[in-house]
């Protein structure tokens, strides 16, 4: 397959951060105090931010967040950016279940090139194989049906819902092909700083 490049061996499943994955367009970057006005902006947006959990409009907060953020384990927060930082969106890594993680947080700027979106998701997938995760899970809310065709293009099971969302999970399986069947939009060697 020969998609990822390892700055560092990564060994065991536990979600780490990581100073940045680098594919072809964009990038994830571990998120800094310094983006908290950029992340409360895109969350705050209407259009954006009615498919994910209410976020404070306060930036000093979300400064606080992250600062503590940075200091936490069993998560990852990435900001997503192009090649010269300019931001894009968020996507997050957390709630570890043995060998599965959820993702969500998961917002791109409407300015965003249209290759965002699908870029991001195999960035955040690769990392996720290249940490030994064997699965994923995760939540869409009800409404967001183009998210909910995203995910059921990649694979992704329904496994269940509550009154506000439908559950998902992706298996290694699934996310290998997928990585394969959409490698153009990633470079031959994604690259991975810890």
């Amino acid at each position: 397959m020969g998609l990822k490049k390892m700055k560092d061996n990564l060994n065991g499943t536990v979600i780490t951060q990581a100073k940045c994955i680098i594919g072809k367009n964009i990038r994830l970057r571990n998120v800094a105090p310094s983006d908290a006005e950029f992340i409360v902006r895109i969350r705050t947006n209407e259009k954006k931010g009615r498919f994910i959990s209410t976020t404070s409009s306060d930036v000093s907060k979300q400064r606080k967040w992250l600062e503590d953020y940075l200091t936490s384990k069993g998560q990852a927060y990435f900001l997503i950016t192009d090649l010269e930082n300019k931001p894009l969106g968020t996507v997050r890594m957390y709630d570890q279940q043995g060998d599965s993680f959820c993702w969500g947080s998961w917002v791109v700027a409407e300015e965003a090139p249209s290759h965002t979106a699908i870029e991001s998701a195999l960035l955040l997938y690769t990392y996720a194989l290249a940490l030994g995760f064997k699965r994923a899970h995760f939540d869409v809310r009800k409404g967001n049906l183009s998210v909910i065709k995203f995910h059921e293009r990649f694979g992704a099971v329904r496994t269940g819902e509550t009154e506000d969302d439908f559950l998902y999970t992706i298996s290694k399986d699934k996310i290998l092909s997928t990585l394969d069947k959409y490698k153009k939009y990633l470079p031959e060697e994604v690259e991975i700083s810890r």
